[in-house]
């Protein structure tokens, strides 16, 4: 019986931080959207922007008003402060506390102090017209809240099971979301692939590369001047930057890989699902996958993620007790 109860507890213990860390890394995500859509603002005209906040709405999934008309301040109360939408910074924030809260003993004080203190500023904040005009104060503290919740992760917590999950949920996220805002602004925008970008698009280009903290490092690779054809290069395929795709994935990877040695259990698919999608990236050239359509491909890493995160569910959270006693 003891045996059961310890193994129930465990798969109970890795989905919480599993998706601790998911809700976590959404709502950083997010943030670091309004962030960027607030500084194009000043640039742009509402006209301009609608277009752009319609492309957010799309690549984090939330619902679009019936009539396609939305405005700044609509935008920001969708994608902030809206409880009923599950995606939005409030409502990640408390999923991230909640799933914490329900393994507290496997956290560090310090890790639910930090995360306990970014609850309760997100929650205390209401959408005033002060807090409309310094809202990019918000975003940062929530982006500046998780990054020190994470630094505290690393540096209290013991780098074992436990920590390997968070890590796990972190960039299994951040590869679907950073495929979904890729595929949805190479819908949208149809820019020359290998031309430089110029005029009112060039803001939007730098706007995709600072959604994804990439414009500096970026500019050092290669230039300020913007191809979309390289833009895309560094987001997908570039090993060595935290926000690319491939790097996230090589994160992915190396976690499950790490988690199956830990636990022992049989983990082989899931671990040559993420080999398969991280070999897919590693050996991918920029210009075979624009001219095959770049969407096709951000689709295709989407897919396999989602079937990455339906294996990790079956192995380590959902499965049959029994199987794990005979284990």
């Amino acid at each position: 019986m003891n045996q059961r109860r310890e193994t129930t507890m465990l798969s109970r213990v890795a989905e919480s931080l599993y998706w601790m860390a998911r809700y976590l890394e959404r709502a950083v995500h997010t943030s670091r959207l309004m962030d960027v859509d607030f500084q194009l603002r000043l640039d742009q005209s509402p006209e301009s922007s609608a277009g752009r906040w319609l492309r957010l709405l799309e690549a984090s999934q939330a619902p679009a008003p019936e009539d396609g008309k939305i405005d700044a301040a609509m935008l920001s109360h969708i994608l902030t402060l809206d409880k009923t939408n599950p995606s939005s910074i409030i409502s990640c924030v408390a999923a991230a506390r909640e799933n914490l809260r329900q393994v507290r003993e496997q956290c560090s004080t310090e890790m639910w102090e930090q995360l306990n203190r970014l609850y309760l500023q997100v929650n205390g904040t209401t959408a005033t017209e002060s807090w409309q005009l310094s809202s990019y104060v918000f975003f940062r503290a929530v982006r500046e809240g998780a990054q020190l919740f994470y630094g505290i992760s690393d540096s209290t917590m013991a780098h074992g099971e436990g920590w390997r999950y968070i890590q796990l949920g972190r960039f299994v996220e951040r590869t679907d979301a950073l495929a979904r805002l890729i595929g949805t602004h190479y819908t949208w925008l149809h820019s020359s692939l290998d031309q430089a970008v110029e005029s009112e698009e060039y803001l939007e280009w730098v706007g995709l590369l600072k959604s994804c903290a990439a414009f500096e490092s970026y500019c050092k690779t290669y230039t300020a001047e913007l191809r979309p054809l390289r833009v895309a290069e560094f987001l997908l395929l570039n090993p060595s930057f935290p926000h690319s795709v491939r790097f996230s994935v090589d994160n992915v990877h190396e976690s499950l890989t790490a988690i199956g040695e830990l636990t022992e259990r049989k983990a082989e698919q899931a671990v040559r699902l993420a080999g398969r999608l991280s070999a897919m990236l590693s050996f991918s050239q920029i210009d075979e996958i624009m001219a095959s359509g770049a969407n096709a491909f951000v689709d295709s890493i989407r897919w396999q993620c989602t079937q990455i995160h339906n294996s990790i569910h079956q192995i380590y959270f959902d499965y049959p007790v029994e199987s794990a006693l005979v284990a």
